[in-house]
């Protein structure tokens, strides 16, 4: 009897488990499995983005449910497309851009590679560095808003003590020639530990034997750092650049916080231009047009990006 017990019990061990699920094959148990994350991928990401592309053919208002909705076809995105106050915000933008970038990978790549030096205090060093990226974006704006002040900022006199000028004689984030630079300022201060640890992981990828080979073969440093230090690293300062140019282009809250988009609107980014044309001006199917062509913009720039950063890694 307990020969044939486990002779039955190791016949359904052996027996598959698709076929233990009321006869299912593989493939549909697969589906079974994988169906909830494609559900929730639908009605999270694909159906919004399939809603915000009809709203943007239609005259669609949020605050007028009653009004008749009409076929506008592709006239929203004639009118975005030369509006000025578009093209003023677009290029508020590209200057947030591309100098929050610039700095953050110069100012990050430095610290890692200093950080990358052993020495003593290494750990409590980088701790205190990482410590502005955990903050929150709020947090950092009204604390910067303080140091900002004309008259009780620190910054101001700071900059006062190396220039020699009256520090209530400007004001960051009321002058409409520093107003953009003050937002570079703070986000920059905010994200370079986050470029300086992925250019860290980076710089500690690489294997020391290949630095050993080189002083071998009389390799000066400087020469070390730009045939292997740069080409090894540059994948992870690639990442990172991705990683905060599509941040950065959608910034919000921390401009928000530090300038509203003023003085005027030279700190009037598009995300902040997008959320007054949707909620202020309710012009829904205007704001939805808006918003398709920000995203056809940065996946267009990411993908070819991506690409680029694919050919770099095969070298």
């Amino acid at each position: 009897m307990t020969d044939e017990t486990t002779a039955r019990t190791s016949a359904a061990s052996r027996r598959p488990p698709a076929r233990a699920i009321k006869g299912l094959s593989d493939r549909a148990v697969g589906w079974i499995f994988v169906a909830p994350t494609i559900f929730l991928l639908l009605a999270i990401n694909i159906f919004p983005l399939i809603w915000t592309i009809r709203l943007s053919l239609t005259n669609y208002r949020a605050n007028r449910t009653t009004a008749e909705v009409s076929w506008v076809g592709l006239r929203n995105y004639e009118r975005i497309l030369t509006d000025p106050d578009i093209w003023n915000a677009m290029q508020a933008t590209a200057h947030f851009v591309i100098w929050t970038l610039v700095l953050q990978v110069l100012i990050g790549f430095t610290l890692a590679y200093l950080i990358n030096k052993k020495f003593k205090g290494n750990d409590l060093w980088t701790t205190i560095i990482v410590l502005p990226m955990m903050l929150s974006p709020a947090v950092v704006g009204n604390f910067w808003t303080f140091l900002y002040q004309p008259q009780i900022g620190l910054f101001n006199y700071f900059v006062g003590f190396l220039t020699g000028a009256d520090p209530s004689s400007f004001s960051m984030i009321g002058d409409v020639a520093l107003a953009p630079w003050a937002i570079v300022i703070v986000d920059t201060w905010m994200w370079t530990p986050f470029v300086m640890l992925i250019c860290l992981a980076g710089l500690r990828s690489i294997p020391d034997s290949i630095y050993e080979a080189a002083e071998c073969d009389r390799a000066s440093k400087w020469r070390q750092f730009w045939t292997i230090t740069i080409p090894m690293a540059l994948p992870f300062l690639m990442l990172a650049v991705l990683f905060r140019g599509i941040e950065n282009f959608k910034m919000f809250d921390l401009v928000v916080q530090l300038t509203g988009g003023g003085p005027g609107s030279v700190t009037e980014l598009t995300s902040i231009n997008l959320k007054r044309e949707a909620f202020e001006k309710w012009r829904t199917g205007y704001a939805s047009a808006y918003a398709v062509i920000l995203f056809v913009t940065v996946f267009g720039l990411a993908s070819i990006y991506v690409k680029a950063l694919n050919k770099v890694k095969e070298r």
